[in-house]
């Protein structure tokens, strides 16, 4: 479903990256694991499609998205691919619902204000449809977040740190939901992070 190959990408002389290759199937799941300054965010950001490697190349599905030129990129990864950033950003001007349904758009879809409420109902959070991530807890927004990224039903699930601020018993839940989630939609999910707790979990998989 994924699959790397040969990715490098450098700042200036003393920020540069060479990744491992990555190959996992449909309905998997991996974590990249890595300390603080390891490249962790930039493999992310590459894997999503926000960033062009300076080499190597960045499979899904048949579709090598490396290539692909930023119109046709944007709209491939609206369709196909969901990240979950470790800092949730929201149009502030807008509910949550309406953000929902701005990727729909975003992506080429139609707005489905039905398929955005049944997800949010869910995950727990279907009386926030209205309400605006700055009035929500951490823990609705983290939510959010998530319903965003599979509002599309991507091929594909990318999270940054998800459980870097959480405690014990929240780390599971949100890695629960996250799986649940990926299972659901026949996603496959991969989790970048520098949190060790989560070895355990996922036995597919690499350290930066």
């Amino acid at each position: 479903m994924i699959q790397t190959k040969g990715l490098r990408h450098s700042y200036d002389r003393n920020n540069s990256f060479q990744f491992p290759d990555i190959n996992v199937g449909k309905g998997e799941k991996m974590l990249l694991l890595g300390q603080s300054g390891c490249g962790k965010t930039t493999l992310l950001h590459i894997l999503g499609g926000l960033m062009k490697p300076e080499q190597g190349s960045v499979t899904i599905g048949d579709t090598e998205i490396s290539s692909l030129s930023a119109g046709i990129g944007d709209k491939f990864r609206g369709q196909n691919i969901g990240i979950i950033f470790q800092n949730p950003h929201f149009v502030r001007s807008l509910t949550i619902g309406e953000n929902l349904m701005l990727c729909q758009r975003l992506a080429g879809l139609n707005s489905d204000k039905a398929h955005v409420q049944s997800l949010l109902d869910r995950l727990n959070i279907g009386s926030k449809f209205r309400s605006y991530a700055r009035n929500m807890s951490q823990g609705e927004q983290q939510r959010a977040a998530i319903a965003r990224a599979i509002v599309n039903k991507p091929q594909v699930i990318l999270a940054d740190e998800p459980t870097s601020a959480l405690d014990d018993k929240n780390t599971d839940e949100v890695i629960n939901l996250l799986e649940a989630q990926a299972a659901e939609h026949g996603a496959t999910l991969i989790i970048v992070t520098h949190d060790n707790r989560l070895k355990e979990r996922f036995p597919n998989r690499i350290e930066l």
